[in-house]
């Protein structure tokens, strides 16, 4: 009946709207029928074990689930679910009667729109990084947290689909090399499963684990309406988005990675931390995304069981080995630095510290997001005083000490770090450099300067940008420019000058890292 009904439903007289023309896309597990203004997406009567559309009732309930779960995340994109009626050969949408199929009805938008199309024709761009980002971090602060006495809120519920990733895969390898690195990764999932642990369950219970998106990618992202849109959730399996928010954002940014744009991903998971403030989750990002490189290198092999060609099959092997290498790559002991800006503000300092990231993939701990995050806005009445409001000694004080505590964490968790904050006062430097000294690694003061003038036009432009988060003003500048403790001897050896304003001063900084630690 299903192809019979497709076909049928391409009858402009059908539909209450105009009908451009007719295209249907087919997937495994639904049809989308185009129609210039809206499209109409049917959903399969299959099972495939992970989901099960065999039953009417349950395409019913899952065209319920898809439009409720969408419409947290989009604004006028999934419309309603509309009953189709009458029969196959001569249906009706949208009539009273029995129903013989369901089709969610959403706002039709160019695919050439989708995020995974910008990329392939080069065109994603850092904005595009940062409003998913942005989105991302908002949607998982709003989405419910799962209950602690849910089943899928555990630790076991978070490892159970990465053992079961191994169980399926190695049926399906007979390559010596291939079995070797699956065994080395599962026996690195297990030990990192038993060492995070603890941090799951406590994650269990902070309510860390929310009713996610689930399958964060660029196909999954569109421009509309000039604005990065985020869709297509899971709806059809719970232990698929019912899962810790940082293993929904790992998802995006191995995407990322798979596609050559490691600098995107490393500004991607920043600007993720920044906004939810979770660097609790540092420690198991890479563990889940090793998790999500192996669910893509299982899917792409369970094709070999479909395929005879033997060019095919190698290009399917080709695809699983690429998948899996990404996983290993995840398993690597990275090289770790902790350097701190020095310098008054909008002297290029959030500049720097993000091509750090972008170049290094250090994790960027900025003072005015973590000082909002700890006292909030700047009253009105203290703006443009150095040491008034949320500027005053102790909350100077606390806002250093909580950067040193995220640092510290940031370390542990494998990653080198770059803290942007002013560090003027000797003895925030100095408490910085033990936080270095009592995790082992390679201390560097990152002394930004630029001349007055391109100062005080780089702060003239963010003001008018109305984005960053900094309260500065030139009269603050100025007092910070009296007041500062200009570096000793000792601190000056492990400093390095950067020119903000010269582009070949940052990129002879980068180098020079590499050099000293290649690892990086």
């Amino acid at each position: 009946m299903s192809q019979t009904l497709i076909t049928a439903l391409q009858n402009p007289a059908l539909y209450p709207h105009p009908v451009e023309s007719f295209q249907v896309i087919e997937t495994h597990i639904s049809w989308v029928l185009l129609t210039g203004p809206y499209a109409y997406k049917i959903k399969k009567p299959v099972n495939f074990g992970f989901l099960d559309f065999t039953d009417l009732d349950a395409r019913r309930h899952f065209c319920g689930e898809e439009l409720r779960l969408n419409q947290r995340l989009t604004e006028g994109l999934y419309l309603e679910v509309l009953p189709i009626t009458g029969s196959a050969e001569s249906p009706q949408l949208g009539d009273d009667g029995p129903a013989i199929e369901y089709a969610l009805k959403m706002r039709q938008f160019p695919q050439s729109q989708l995020l995974s199309e910008v990329q392939a024709r080069g065109e994603l761009t850092c904005a595009h990084i940062d409003a998913l980002a942005r989105q991302i971090a908002d949607f998982h602060a709003q989405t419910p947290a799962v209950p602690t006495d849910h089943p899928l809120c555990s630790p076991a519920a978070s490892v159970a689909p990465m053992r079961q990733n191994f169980e399926q895969i190695r049926p399906l390898l007979s390559d010596k090399a291939d079995l070797l690195r699956l065994d080395a990764l599962e026996a690195w999932t297990e030990d990192n499963f038993k060492r995070l642990e603890p941090l799951l369950a406590k994650r269990a219970t902070d309510g860390s684990i929310r009713e996610c998106h689930g399958d964060i990618h660029l196909g999954n992202a569109t421009l509309l309406d000039g604005k990065v849109v985020l869709f297509d959730c899971i709806e059809f399996n719970e232990p698929f988005r019912l899962i810790d928010i940082v293993s929904d954002a790992a998802f995006l940014a191995m995407d990322l990675e798979d596609r050559g744009l490691k600098s995107l991903s490393r500004r991607f998971i920043n600007a993720w931390l920044e906004h939810t403030g979770d660097y609790a989750a540092l420690e198991l990002i890479n563990f889940y995304k090793a998790h999500r490189a192996l669910v893509r290198a299982k899917v792409s092999l369970f094709r070999l069981t479909q395929e005879q060609d033997a060019v095919q099959r190698a290009a399917i092997l080709r695809q699983y080995r690429n998948y899996a290498a990404l996983a290993e790559s995840y398993s690597a002991i990275p090289s770790r630095l902790l350097a701190i800006t020095h310098g008054v503000s909008a002297v290029g300092k959030s500049h720097v510290a993000m091509q750090l990231v972008e170049a290094l993939g250090a994790i960027r701990l900025r003072s005015d997001v973590e000082r909002k995050r700890l006292f909030g806005e700047q009253p009105s009445a203290a703006r443009g005083q150095l040491h008034g409001g949320i500027y005053n000694q102790e909350a100077s004080v606390a806002t250093y000490q909580r950067l040193h505590e995220l640092a510290e964490r940031a370390l542990q968790a494998g990653f080198p770090v770059v803290i942007d904050a002013a560090y003027l006062q000797r003895e925030h430097r100095q408490a910085a450099w033990q936080i270095a000294e009592n995790t082992g690694v390679p201390f560097l003061i990152l002394d930004c300067q630029a001349p007055q003038a391109v100062i005080a036009s780089w702060l003239e432009q963010r003001q008018q940008a109305g984005t960053d988060p900094s309260d500065a003003t030139l009269e603050v500048i100025a007092a910070q420019q009296a007041s500062r403790e200009p570096l000793s001897a000792e601190e000056q050896s492990h400093s390095k000058r950067i020119d903000t304003h010269e582009s070949a001063s940052l990129d002879n900084l980068i180098a020079a890292i590499r050099q000293r630690l290649p690892g990086l």
